[in-house]
């Protein structure tokens, strides 16, 4: 009898069709890598099943311990408060453990050179060119400290430059758009400037991301269904099923 909890992908949910299929081609992949684990997958918003959805099916069948594992990238709202306010809404014969959001992580930071290099780059061009990475965006000062810290660390594997850049309009003051990141680059002397989106599906604010490469050499794909995605995934589900220490009775 398999006694793992169940894993349920959250993600955010949109109306571009090409969201869902991205997160599905993703949670195929870890079934593919962890066949021992039954996953399922919930929208929070534009897409079916819901979470809550799932989560009552899941009751239903006799299911008792669920990992609900945000499918985001920051912790920012969805991750603080949204999933959080589901999974209070769950039946109360659920045990549900929240995982942790898939980054930072070195996994990430492999798939991001990934895309860069199917893209038609190869590590030879790395210390010629500056790297765009371009987030969807944030308000909250956690997330934007964590984009900052990507940038810092990735430029120093050995990228001519790394800039951070938001797509989305409530960009804080000092994160340019894309466009702008890629003409400071320019400007710096990189050779070649390529635009790596740190975003795991397509969508409104990716394809922003896009028209803002326009003056780019390279424009990498998003993250999606990257194997090294999947083994994040797998990763924090690992270590929010573990239990915690029992306490020592006194």
């Amino acid at each position: 009898m398999n006694n793992k909890p169940v894993l349920l992908v959250i993600a955010h949910g949109s109306r571009d069709p090409r969201h869902a299929a991205t997160v599905h081609a993703l949670v195929r992949r870890v079934r593919a890598t962890r066949p021992d684990v039954r996953v399922e997958t919930g929208f929070l918003d534009f897409n079916v099943p819901s979470v809550q959805g799932v989560l009552e099916s899941l009751a239903v069948q006799g299911v008792r311990d669920v990992v609900a594992l945000p499918l985001l990238l920051t912790r920012a709202f969805h991750a603080k408060a949204d999933i959080p306010a589901v999974l209070a809404d769950a039946p109360p014969q659920l045990r549900i453990h929240q995982a942790d959001v898939l980054g930072p992580s070195p996994l990430l930071m492999a798939a991001l050179e990934r895309r860069l290099y199917e893209a038609g780059l190869t590590p030879a061009d790395k210390s010629s060119t500056g790297v765009v990475l371009a987030s969807a965006g944030s308000t909250d000062p956690e997330a934007i400290a964590v984009i900052a810290e990507i940038a810092r660390e990735w430029r120093h594997t050995g990228w001519c430059a790394v800039r951070p850049a938001f797509a989305s309009a409530g960009s804080p003051a000092g994160f340019p758009r894309t466009e702008d990141a890629v003409r400071e680059l320019r400007a710096l002397g990189c050779s070649r400037v390529a635009v790596s989106p740190y975003v795991l599906a397509p969508g409104f604010l990716p394809d922003r991301i896009a028209r803002g490469a326009a003056e780019a050499d390279v424009l990498a794909d998003v993250l999606g269904a990257a194997p090294e995605v999947a083994r994040v995934v797998l990763e924090r589900y690992e270590a929010a099923r573990v239990p915690l220490p029992a306490a020592v009775s006194a």
